[in-house]
C-alpha cells in the first residue's frame, strides 16, 4: 500500500513542481482589493510581488474548508492508499482544525501532521515526507520520522524591506520609518510556530552576514532536504 503526501501552497512548492515531486499541493486563497484568488493557480509569485508593492493594505488570506479538504482526502485515497497531509503551522492559521475534522471521515487512513513551519521550513518536511514515503514507510512511520525531523528544521530570513511588516500591523509606522532611516533589518525564524526574531543588523550585508554566521554555528545534515528563497525582486 502505498502513502501519498499532501500539503498546502504555503510550502512554496508550485504546482508544478508538486507533480514533478509527486504531492498534492491544496492550493490557499487570498484576496485583494479587487477579488479573492488560488494561491499560485490564478496568480504567479511575481505578479503577487507586483500587487504588494501598490497595495495599501496586505492581502487577507482565508483558510481550507472541511469540505475541500475531503474532497482532496478522497481522491487521494481512493486507490486505497494512505495519505499524509503535512499542514500549515496551526500557530498561524486554522486550517489544520478544519483538516483533522474532514480526515475523521477516513477511518485512520489520511493522518493530519502539524508542521509548526510554513514557507520553505514546510517545504523541506514535505520533501523529507515523500522521500520516507518512496522507501516505503507507512503513514505511522512517516509521522513519527516527521515528529523527530522537527527538532532539527532550521528557517532563517532577513527582511530587505520594512513596509509589509508595517502593512500588516506587526511594526508601527514610525518603527518602520525609523527602522528604514537607520537601514536596520531583523533576522527572523520559525520558532514553535510562530515568528521569532533572532536579531538585527544595520544594512543588508551585515544582515546576510549575520543569517551567514547563523547557519554557520549550527550542524547542517546536507543529506536532508534544504532550500533557498528570496521574495520580490
Amino acid at each position: 500500500m502505498s502513502v501519498k503526501i499532501i500539503s498546502d501552497s504555503a510550502s512554496d512548492i508550485s504546482q508544478d513542481y508538486a507533480k514533478k515531486l509527486g504531492v498534492r499541493i491544496i492550493p490557499l486563497q487570498f484576496r485583494f482589493s479587487d477579488g479573492e484568488y488560488f494561491d499560485g493557480i490564478d496568480m504567479s509569485n511575481e505578479e503577487f510581488y507586483r500587487r504588494l508593492e501598490n497595495e495599501e493594505e496586505l492581502p487577507k488570506t482565508s483558510q481550507i474548508s472541511p469540505y475541500r479538504y475531503s474532497e482532496v482526502f478522497k481522491e487521494e485515497t481512493a486507490d486505497g492508499s494512505e495519505a499524509v497531509y503535512l499542514s500549515i503551522s496551526s500557530g498561524v492559521s486554522g486550517s489544520m482544525q478544519s483538516a483533522m475534522l474532514a480526515a475523521q471521515e477516513f477511518d485512520g487512513k489520511v493522518k493530519v501532521f502539524d508542521s509548526h513551519h510554513f514557507c520553505i521550513s514546510l517545504r523541506v518536511l514535505v520533501e523529507y515526507a515523500k522521500r520516507l514515503a518512496d522507501e516505503g514507510k507507512n503513514a505511522d512511520e512517516i509521522v513519527e520520522r516527521l515528529n523527530e525531523a522537527l527538532k532539527k528544521v532550521r528557517i532563517i530570513a532577513v527582511f530587505a524591506i520594512l513596509e509589509n511588516l508595517r502593512k500588516g500591523g506587526r511594526l508601527s509606522s514610525a518603527s518602520a520609518f525609523v527602522g528604514e532611516l537607520l537601514a536596520i533589518k531583523p533576522m527572523i525564524t520559525i520558532k514553535d510556530g510562530g515568528v521569532e526574531v533572532l536579531g538585527k543588523a544595520r544594512g543588508m550585508k551585515k544582515g546576510i552576514k549575520a543569517m551567514r554566521d547563523y547557519i554557520e554555528s549550527e550542524e547542517i545534515d546536507l543529506s536532508m532536504p534544504y532550500a533557498f528563497a528570496y521574495s520580490g525582486s
